[in-house]
């Protein structure tokens, strides 16, 4: 099959891989608590599990990326993720939670960096922020489609979304096996690829750069401290919702928390959606200094959120607070990957990604 144009299927695999998550991630959480019966240390436990694996096979597998492919990495992690999807629901027991996300994890952790890495090259470094915005947006439409179809789906049976957003995950990679170009990546030459030694410069190249760079050093702690928060708000926020309010009908609507859960994503991916098209706006001619006072105000608002939300009492406030927050925590990604990938040379592009990945994993 023909490949196809590289910012087409960059777009494409950003709509899929937004659909695919989300048909998983909408109701996860209360398949987790209700079917599976997880407690809030359980629940931490799972998240802790998925960032140790992401930790031990970030610089691996990023090395990977800029040694051989970052085509091949991509496809690899995208198959991978949807087979830990499919595992978790396969039986409502914690052993299986866990065993997907050490899948989940393997396989996140060779499309991180890999697929800016690569669509970088192709398209050239001045194009890139915009597109990473576009492509955001097309990843919230995705997560929009999906919401419904996991509702549904998960009315039969909670375990159906991950059987269905896994299957689909894997056509995706199947799809970029057959459309995905790379013309801007050139590989190591074999010999090289075949020294161990010269493989392990890449990752010392990586650290010289993050380390000769004063504003790469000062990001990945940046990272390290992103993920310290995060960990406790992915995986305690959805459970705080259902531990500790109650779930008010709307009208004659007979809600419960299937529904107030995917009501509460649509509302999050049409602000997200609307919010993105204002900063794409701006980002194509965008300083740095811009890009920086950005994420400045961004993680501000943020912290607020956060605190405000454990700290209430009220259902619809709290509903609010994590509008704001998923909100605001969503223009940080194609800010933050912009922002990076002017200061990354693009031979080790994808290694220092991850580098910076591997420390927000830590964090978590």
């Amino acid at each position: 099959m023909k490949k196809l144009d590289a910012t087409l299927v960059y777009m494409i695999a950003a709509f899929f891989g937004g659909l695919t998550s989300t048909i998983v991630f909408t109701t996860s959480t209360i398949y987790r608590v209700e079917m599976v019966g997880l407690n809030p240390l359980q629940l931490v436990l799972v998240g802790t599990t998925l960032e140790a694996t992401a930790f031990l096979f970030e610089i691996p597998t990023g090395v990977i990326a800029d040694v051989y492919s970052r085509r091949l990495s991509t496809i690899i992690g995208m198959i991978v993720i949807g087979v830990g999807f499919t595992i978790e629901g396969i039986a409502p027991l914690f052993s299986f939670v866990l065993i997907s996300q050490v899948v989940w994890g393997v396989g996140w952790t060779f499309i991180s960096g890999a697929s800016d890495a690569w669509i970088t090259d192709e398209v050239g470094i001045e194009g890139v922020g915009k597109l990473f915005l576009r492509a955001r947006q097309l990843r919230l439409t995705g997560n929009l489609i999906a919401i419904p179809i996991s509702v549904w789906v998960a009315n039969l049976s909670l375990a159906y979304p991950f059987f269905l957003g896994g299957g689909l995950r894997v056509l995706l990679g199947i799809f970029l096996i057959l459309t995905m170009p790379e013309t801007g990546f050139k590989a190591r030459p074999k010999e090289e690829r075949e020294s161990w030694g010269d493989m392990f410069s890449t990752v010392r190249s990586g650290i010289r750069q993050i380390r000769g760079r004063q504003v790469l050093t000062i990001y990945v702690l940046i990272g390290l401290i992103v993920g310290l928060y995060s960990e406790g708000w992915d995986r305690l926020s959805g459970a705080h919702l259902l531990e500790n309010f109650t779930f008010p009908a709307i009208g004659n609507l007979n809600w419960g928390s299937i529904e107030w859960f995917g009501a509460l994503n649509v509302l999050s991916l049409l602000v997200g959606i609307a919010v993105n098209e204002i900063a794409n706006r701006r980002i194509g001619t965008a300083p740095n200094l811009w890009l920086t006072r950005s994420l400045q105000m961004l993680y501000a608002g943020m912290v607020a959120a956060m605190v405000t939300f454990a700290l209430t009492n009220n259902f619809y406030l709290a509903i609010g607070l994590i509008l704001a927050f998923d909100t605001l925590r969503g223009l940080t990604f194609p800010l933050t990957s912009t922002w990076l990938n002017k200061h990354i040379d693009s031979e080790v592009r994808a290694t220092v990604l991850s580098m910076t990945n591997q420390l927000d994993a830590l964090g978590q």
